[in-house]
């Protein structure tokens, strides 16, 4: 019996084929229920993990063939240019508020992530690894990286904050009061990046397009801002 895990396992196309497969049937159950704790990322993650804990198995074996859907993201994020693009007129007329939005979102990610992890002791390494956790992985790996961080931590840390953003987002929108779309494709899109602004998609084009929008810009912000912004926090709070 062994033999024969060892032997599946070590085939590249078991990671593949084993999240595909996943994803696949929580896709189909989340559109049946359309309940938003179902989300289909979240449970993928979570059976991956129980699966590779129960029966032992190497993450090394898994990612030899789940590590091929990264290939994926680059294209998975160009498609989210269609809304923006059918969104252009939208966008031009608010561009000042929708820029100044961004920023301000991006800016105040960064600074409540240090201030609560001043709060609450943690360590430089940690904190410079949560920094970028609202942007985009590919961004998020580069800032955390640069700022001195742990990329493993940033990637898990920018997955939960996507996940989080795409479960609890409208609904959270909705407690507060925010009804208007473009406000709310911007805060999923600049707090929980492009998981979130999957959702969005689904809440209609306006939310899309923002959250495409949302994503491109606070990336950049976060890029350019964020070695000036820890550095200038460490001295304010030192």
């Amino acid at each position: 019996m062994e033999a024969i895990k060892n032997q599946v396992v070590s085939n590249p196309l078991f990671g593949l084929a084993l999240t595909v497969a996943l994803y696949a049937f929580f896709t189909f159950l989340y559109r049946k229920t359309r309940a938003a704790i179902l989300n289909p990322m979240l449970l993928t993650i979570l059976m991956i993990c129980g699966i590779l804990l129960l029966f032992h198995i190497d993450f090394a074996q898994y990612n030899a063939g789940g590590s091929l859907i990264t290939v994926l993201l680059g294209p998975a994020t160009v498609v989210l240019a269609v809304p923006l693009y059918d969104q252009v007129g939208l966008i031009r007329k608010n561009a000042p508020v929708i820029l100044i939005s961004i920023a301000i979102g991006a800016i105040l990610s960064m600074v409540s992530v240090f201030a609560l992890c001043r709060i609450f002791g943690l360590g430089r390494t940690l904190t410079m690894s949560l920094i970028p956790k609202s942007v985009t992985s590919a961004i998020a790996m580069g800032v955390s990286e640069t700022l001195g961080g742990v990329k493993a931590i940033t990637v898990i840390a920018v997955l939960l904050s996507g996940i989080l953003g795409a479960v609890a987002g409208p609904a959270f929108c909705r407690l507060i009061g925010i009804r208007s779309k473009v406000a709310i494709g911007l805060a999923m899109g600049t707090a929980a990046h492009g998981i979130a602004t999957a959702k969005a998609v689904e809440l209609g084009e306006e939310e899309a397009a923002m959250g495409s929008l949302a994503v491109s810009i606070a990336g950049l912000i976060t890029v350019i801002l964020a070695p000036v912004l820890v550095t200038l926090l460490i001295r304010i709070w030192s």
